[in-house]
């Protein structure tokens, strides 16, 4: 069925108006075609909600009607994370008006989207750890392979920062390593294990590196890039009998676990993980607790499931 001359000229101003922020991020954002078009089909839901409720212009939205939107959106079935892309988009684009003196305020700001249920973090148990990082052999890449996985759970080291790390970042004698973090460039001082440090002096022994070589040199001399180390640890989990999905953040995780069900001290897991909020660190406290509830069915006497 054909539309109304009305909803053509209601439709084109608003049309127009998408384009030019396209335009925008095309040409002076350089943003990727995928991006582009996944910017376009948010602003389309935005554009097809404007055109229901008679709107012409984009200055006549409402906050109220971005909330009833969203909500809308999210009794259709849209998840929490899919909403926040969403509202994001809208944003971007008022904020993109408003430089233009097109509307006045952002009707987007303030609006909030259901939240998403925390997913946990997977972890090894302790024998699982011991078992992929147990590596028997005295072979060059094994000595390396060893040092590496001991190193990751040890310290509890992002991946970007383990690749980053270099020998004149640790000193093997008080066992403490320097780390410059993958997420906004700060410096902390984390503790290195005796198991790590073993590990580490017989990498020290096979390469006699110099103080600003990297740990773990791939093509070039250059660091190891994080593809390479994923793959080594994949690799070595089939190898060791750990059949679970192994990844180095995985290894962050069981490593920030195993420390906090052992001291119950949540500031220095956040220290050692580099976490600017402890709010993320708590993330930790709920597998703590799992593991207590698990415990408590298995051993209390009135725990016990018929």
């Amino acid at each position: 069925m054909p539309r109304s001359r009305a909803s053509i000229e209601m439709s084109e101003p608003l049309s127009a108006a998408v384009e030019k922020f396209l335009e925008y991020l095309r040409d002076e954002r350089r943003y990727s075609p995928s991006t582009l078009h996944k910017y376009r089909d948010e602003l389309k839901s935005l554009r097809d909600y404007m055109q229901s409720q008679a709107l012409t212009h984009w200055r006549d939205l409402r906050g109220e009607q971005v909330q009833t939107l969203i909500a809308s959106e999210h009794r259709r079935g849209l998840t929490p994370s899919t909403l926040r892309a969403k509202l994001s988009a809208w944003r971007s684009f008022f904020k993109f008006l408003a430089r233009r003196g097109e509307v006045g305020v952002n009707p987007a700001n303030g609006v909030r989207s259901p939240k998403a249920r925390r997913k946990l973090p997977q972890v090894l148990d302790v024998d699982q750890v011991a078992a992929l990082v147990e590596i028997e052999g005295d072979e060059p890449e094994t000595v390396r392979d060893r040092a590496l996985m001991e190193l990751l759970y040890s310290s509890g080291l992002r991946v970007s920062e383990l690749c980053a790390v270099r020998w004149r970042d640790l000193d093997l004698n008080d066992g403490m390593l320097r780390v410059v973090s993958g997420k906004g460039g700060k410096t902390r001082i984390v503790p290195v294990g005796s198991r790590a440090i073993a590990a580490l002096n017989a990498l020290h022994e096979l390469d006699m590196p110099q103080s600003g070589d990297p740990l773990w040199r791939g093509r070039n001399g250059q660091p190891i890039t994080p593809g390479a180390v994923r793959a080594r640890i994949k690799r070595r989990a089939k190898e060791q009998g750990v059949w679970q999905r192994v990844y180095p953040h995985l290894l962050r995780h069981s490593c920030a676990s195993h420390l906090l069900e052992s001291s119950g001290d949540l500031r220095a897991v956040q220290e050692l993980l580099g976490h600017a909020d402890i709010g993320t660190t708590q993330i930790y406290t709920h597998l703590d607790f799992q593991h207590l509830a698990r415990v408590y069915d298995a051993a209390h006497p009135r725990a016990k499931r018929k």
